[in-house]
């Protein structure tokens, strides 16, 4: 701040030095002005003009203090200041209104999209009954996993609308993994059915301390990523207890993740470039669940190796930590 306030008055201090370097010539080159005395006044007024910038140093800043580093800033002296606090009094008004108009509009998009899904879920659910009753199994199996495909988008879609409001929608409770994570296999059932996909499920630790439909969530993109690079091999499921922590893990055996991939895998909207896959990625699963993971103080740790699957560790906060998120 003050080699800020120095550098804005150079001019001016160059000036004053420039008025005492000439009464300073003046007296040496004139015998009837004393030097001694000029050197004296020279003196006098340097001394002077120094108290003078630092006073107007503490008196000055103080208003500019207030605009960069407090919330509140504070009504200027100078009529300089005076319209600086104005138009930014005025500019955080209108910076305000703006927000709160842009807040507005995207609640109204919002809840219009989370309507259309829903409007979206009855045919859907209605198509789900006309595909079961269907008997030729060759087509109905392309169909299921047609139609799973678009609920598992649509629901990605609804997720992903709510995660800006989810730590207002938390409820930390204790939840047992073995019926979740079947709950989440058998809405994949007909995809693991049509690739020949099964599953191994060894659970040390039964249960966990968090919010259930979240977790499933998370758990959903994890085991979709899982099937949908698999290949005839089933994918192995385990918790167990990890220095405190619960772990889940989720280990396939599928196309794997090239080492150059990985750092961006949870980049938003990344793919692979060369992703041969037959079902092609959105890039959006392993980002939505590292979004839902934070609030929630978990992490998600992938190690892949190329041409031999993945393998995803999903640890689960400690005791302590839950608690002082929630009081349980």
């Amino acid at each position: 701040m003050i080699k800020t306030f120095l550098n804005e008055r150079r001019s001016w201090i160059g000036f004053i030095f420039f008025l005492q370097s000439i009464l300073l010539f003046i007296a040496y080159i004139d015998s009837m002005i004393s030097f001694s005395s000029a050197l004296y006044i020279f003196f006098i007024s340097i001394v002077s003009f120094i108290l003078f910038l630092i006073f107007r140093y503490k008196k000055e800043t103080r208003f500019y203090k207030s605009v960069l580093l407090s919330s509140e800033m504070i009504v200027g002296e100078s009529p300089f200041e005076k319209i600086v606090h104005q138009q930014m009094k005025e500019q955080k008004k209108q910076l305000l209104d703006d927000i709160s108009i842009m807040q507005t509009k995207l609640e109204k998009e919002k809840d219009e999209l989370m309507a259309w899904v829903h409007e979206v879920k009855i045919p859907l659910s209605t198509m789900r009954l006309i595909i079961d009753r269907i008997e030729d199994d060759e087509v109905k199996s392309q169909l299921s996993y047609e139609w799973l495909r678009i609920h598992l988008l649509l629901d990605q879609q609804l997720h992903y609308k709510r995660i800006r409001f989810m730590e207002n929608d938390l409820i930390m409770e204790k939840i047992a993994l073995k019926p979740l994570i079947h709950q989440e296999i058998k809405e994949l059932q007909s995809w693991c059915i049509h690739k020949g996909i099964g599953f191994t499920i060894d659970l040390q630790v039964k249960e966990v301390v968090t919010d259930g439909k979240w977790v499933a969530f998370i758990i959903r993109q994890l085991l979709t990523n899982a099937v949908k690079y698999s290949r005839h091999a089933d994918i192995e499921i385990e918790s167990f207890d990890e220095n405190g922590k619960t772990v889940l893990k989720i280990k396939d055996y599928g196309r794997g993740i090239k080492q150059k991939d990985l750092p961006r895998i949870f980049e938003k909207g990344y793919t692979s470039a060369d992703n041969q896959s037959a079902s092609p990625a959105t890039g959006m699963g392993l980002y939505l669940a590292k979004r839902v993971a934070e609030p929630l103080k978990m992490e998600i740790d992938v190690q892949s190796e190329y041409g031999k699957g993945t393998t995803v560790r999903l640890r689960f906060p400690r005791k302590n930590d839950i608690v002082r998120m929630s009081g349980v």
